[in-house]
């Protein structure tokens, strides 16, 4: 059935009337035929009014809003972030002279309900050009969210530059100074959302979670909100639904947006999802792992993560522990640029230090570990444990509550790192993040998730690759020259492994080897297709080897463990091809049935020989 077509002005009626409807939005009317601003000043003072505030001391509140809001001096990156900044924690203005500054909040954060949530179409803005974003989001008459509209014959991209060039100096940038959430929409590819100042490239797409496990860490509005969106038809109008809930909006304005280094950020939906989960384990003094692909995401997911627990939990404090020192200044320069002060440890003595005192933010490269640091073993482990306790003093203790985000946590060899971690804290939380998690069963029957609790959340390659989030791995078909060099020793081969069959069996094989012109079993097409192929992320010289044929990708870990130079198997996944570069191994993958079928050929003359059976190995490739 062909899906039927909605023009412009009816989707934007329908979503107008939701909003009004379901979501509870008071509509203002269509204002195309007045002069707006970011701030409806009336709408603003009537809820600090309806608050308690005086007549007077409001208005000295919009006074030094107002100053904010029109510094446009710096930039306008600089003036949303100052913007924010108050939204979030809060105008600080003292009401008498002599008293102490009271801290003003203009939205309610903790009771929803008690805020004033608006919604007006055709919202005229006079700036450099006069511009009309089909839709304005207003909580307490600050503009919060613009949503551009399309029929469902024409691109939400065009909606998404819209967006875009809306905020450019020559149009109406300074409106913008208050917006939280961009959207560009239409009904049959549903809501893309950005913040001010995100580029199209990375307008997001909000999607429910796909996380079935631990359903009992799952967010309780959630919840609720999945059975609002199963009553929902339309696509448009669920995601809607997750993200302009009122307690929803004001949990992502509030908790998942961020400025880092000059660009400012909002969450993608796994980063949203993961945390609520965490949020949930946390609470209940447990940990777990959060598996996120790599390019996902995970650094801000930590990000959010550390402030959310900082902010929520009573006397928390957050280690984040690395085992690489590249990892460590990321780290460092990703909490520094969301101005986040962190405390860095570069050795055990100063983290004990660290713990025994008061810094609300640390992390600490543990040990280095790698093929170019040299080869790590459990007796290795134990000295550092041991080395480590060495220097314990004997009135140590870890202060306040410590929740550890232990960074690529698949490397902890057999766990040993992980102990030594919970031999210093005992009483604090590890959450493990990783893009690779070890899911074999080490020496002593542990997985990367059970050592740490359990998955709390995933989001895999394949979510990745369909969100647009990461790149699809590329196979190049390579094309090795393999001709055989001597076919008469190739036919007397022929004749003595074909004694005993059927003429027209022999007739049969001899028709399709006639048609070959390159021998694929030969010793030096293998020899060929390993140079060319082979993966240098190890050494130059290969001394050592291990071999499984087959799809035994799952098995590099023990290669890796056994400290071999090269892995030869017949397929890897995406987690094998990073774990193979992050430890610096070479790999190669020859293909499930082209390895396979070497280990078949073998088994088959050795039974020959043994049984006096005759057999003859047929090449039939499944393609598969």
């Amino acid at each position: 059935m062909a899906k039927s077509l909605h023009p412009e002005r009816e989707t934007q009626n329908r979503i107008v009337k939701f909003f009004e409807k379901e979501l509870g939005y008071k509509y203002l009317g269509n204002l195309g035929d007045e002069e707006n601003f970011n701030i409806r000043w009336g709408d603003w003072k009537k809820f600090l009014s309806d608050s308690g505030y005086s007549a007077p001391f409001v208005e000295s509140l919009q006074n030094e809003f107002f100053k904010t809001l029109n510094d446009f001096s710096k930039s306008p990156y600089h003036t949303n972030k100052e913007v924010y900044r108050i939204l979030k924690y809060g105008l600080k203005l003292a009401e008498f002279p002599g008293e102490a500054p009271k801290t003003v909040y203009f939205i309610n954060w903790e009771e929803p309900e008690k805020n004033n949530f608006y919604i007006a179409e055709e919202v005229t803005v006079n700036g450099n050009v006069e511009k009309r974003p089909d839709i304005v989001l207003y909580i307490n008459g600050i503009a919060i969210a613009v949503m551009e509209l399309k029929k469902s014959t024409v691109s939400v991209a065009d909606g998404i530059r819209q967006n875009v060039t809306n905020q450019r100096e020559q149009f109406i940038q300074r409106f913008f100074s208050t917006i939280q959430i961009c959207v560009a929409a239409n009904d049959s590819e549903g809501l893309r959302y950005g913040t001010s100042g995100t580029t199209e490239k990375y307008y997001l797409e909000w999607k429910e979670d796909n996380f079935t496990d631990q359903l009992q860490d799952k967010d309780d509005l959630d919840k609720i909100l999945e059975g609002k969106c199963s009553k929902q038809l339309n696509l448009l109008e669920q995601q809607c639904y997750r993200i302009f809930q009122k307690e929803r909006l004001l949990d992502i304005i509030h908790n998942f947006i961020i400025f880092d280094s000059g660009i400012k950020k909002i969450c993608r939906y796994n980063q949203f999802y993961a945390i609520k989960r965490c949020e949930k384990r946390l609470s209940r003094n447990q940990g777990g792992i959060v598996w996120h692909t790599q390019g996902s995401g995970k650094s801000l997911t930590m990000v959010w993560l550390a402030k959310w627990i900082l902010e929520n939990i009573k006397d928390s404090r957050v280690l984040i522990i690395t085992d690489r020192e590249e990892l460590d200044d990321q780290i460092e320069k990703i909490f520094t640029g969301v101005d986040l002060n962190i405390k860095r440890s570069r050795s055990s003595d100063n983290l004990l230090k660290l713990l025994d005192g008061y810094d609300r933010l640390m992390c600490s490269l543990i040990h280095k570990f790698g093929r170019r640091t040299g080869d790590v073993s459990d007796l290795d482990y134990e000295k550092y444990v041991e080395e480590l306790k060495k220097t314990i003093p004997a009135d140590f203790s870890v202060k306040d509550k410590v929740f550890v985000f232990v960074d690529e946590c698949h490397r902890t060899n057999s766990g040993k790192l992980h102990l030594a971690m919970k031999s210093i804290m005992p009483d604090s939380v590890f959450v493990g993040f990783t893009g690779t998690p070890l899911l074999k069963v080490d020496k002593e029957h542990k997985t990367t998730a059970t050592l740490f609790g359990g998955f709390i959340h995933t989001y895999k390659f394949d979510q990745a690759v369909n969100d647009g989030v990461v790149l699809d791995l590329r196979y190049e078909a390579r094309n090795i020259p393999q001709d055989v060099s001597n076919k008469e020793k190739i036919d007397a081969w022929f004749e003595s492994k074909t004694k005993g069959l059927m003429p027209k069996a022999v007739a049969a094989l001899k028709q399709k080897w006639a048609t070959m012109q390159q021998l694929y079993s030969s010793k030096d097409r293998l020899e060929k297709i390993a140079l060319d192929i082979i993966l240098d992320f190890g050494n130059e010289k290969i001394k050592t080897v291990a071999i499984i044929s087959g799809g035994a990708g799952d098995d590099l870990d023990q290669a890796i463990a056994d400290n071999v130079d090269l892995y030869i198997t017949g397929e890897l996944g995406h987690e094998q091809f990073h774990l193979a570069k992050e430890n610096e191994i070479s790999v190669i993958a020859g293909g499930h049935y082209n390895t396979e079928t070497v280990g078949v050929s073998l088994v088959m003359e050795k039974l020959m020989q043994e049984t006096n059976i005759q057999g003859v190995f047929i090449d039939a490739p499944t393609n598969m």
